[in-house]
């Protein structure tokens, strides 16, 4: 841990990049909460620093979500709505600036390690699976989280369609049993659906984003599934209790709040920590949990 909370945000700054670059082992495109997650777990927040600020956010977490626009600015962190991904030449710092103090000045001089600086690689002998950081092991606990969302959603339409066939048997439905479950199952319902769909509220720095209460941030956006027709956004969050609003297209002219109103009120949730997933159906302009 550094001398003092500056110190503390450079070197969390260096984790972040560290992080990415073993997520590049596996492929990972990995989700800004869990980055900035496990550079906090790598470099713990001081007592100053867990103080919260307005909204419930820790004095040091938005230090460092603040900060990595440094690493974007030095051209070594993309931020884009599926992750954050490093670049070769955020990797080559990795290497080149393996020491604290190094990376530091490099970052504040705006400074590129060597073009023939090589590209960190996993270690040998260990598969990128054993390596990989917690950052990933949670990206995949999202991920499975979401893949049960589409399971659930699809089983029951799934069922109600073999009791039909099993009712009123004919040749024909017989031979269509032979088909898979997916085929017979009918399509969701058509829903014109908008552009973008953002979670806007007082935890988006949580998620990665410049500023709370911001759906303009690519971070805030939920992504549609294709199957039930939802929006749907999942986070490692810590536990407390959040407010926000679903704003369409990265703009607060359309918003929808509790109950679905139009320009409504502030939902509210009380998290008891860890992965919450919120989903929206833009039928209804309301929300569901997951």
């Amino acid at each position: 841990m550094g001398a003092n909370a500056a110190e503390n945000t450079n070197l969390r700054l260096k984790a972040v990049l560290d992080v990415l670059a073993e997520g590049v082992w596996s492929g990972e495109k990995l989700n800004a909460g869990v980055v900035l997650g496990e550079a906090i777990a790598r470099v713990p927040l001081n007592e100053r620093e867990r103080e919260l600020l307005s909204g419930g956010i820790p004095r040091g977490h938005k230090a460092l979500t603040t900060a990595t626009a440094k690493l974007v600015k030095a051209g070594w962190l993309v931020k884009g709505r599926s992750g954050w991904t490093i670049t070769e030449d955020g990797q080559r710092a990795t290497v080149a600036f393996a020491d604290p103090a190094a990376f530091t000045a490099a970052l504040d001089a705006g400074t590129q390690a060597p073009a023939d600086t090589p590209l960190p690689a996993a270690p040998a002998g260990k598969p990128a699976a054993k390596t990989a950081p917690k950052a990933v092991q949670v990206a995949e606990k999202v991920a499975d989280a979401a893949a049960k969302l589409v399971e659930e959603a699809v089983a029951p339409v799934a069922k109600a369609v073999r009791k039909r066939k099993a009712a009123d048997k004919t040749a024909a439905e017989a031979a269509a049993e032979a088909a898979p479950a997916e085929a017979q199952a009918p399509a969701p319902e058509a829903v014109q659906q908008p552009a973008e769909v953002a979670v806007a509220g007082d935890f988006n720095v949580l998620l990665g984003a410049p500023a709370n209460w911001a759906p303009q941030y690519d971070e805030s956006q939920m992504q549609l599934d294709e199957v039930d027709q939802l929006w749907k956004l999942a986070a490692d969050l810590p536990a407390g209790s959040y407010s926000f609003k679903i704003a369409i297209n990265r703009s607060w002219d359309e918003n929808y709040g509790a109950f679905g109103h139009f320009d409504g009120a502030n939902h509210e949730i009380h998290h008891r920590g860890g992965l919450l997933v919120i989903q929206y159906d833009h039928r209804t302009k309301d929300i569901v949990f997951g």
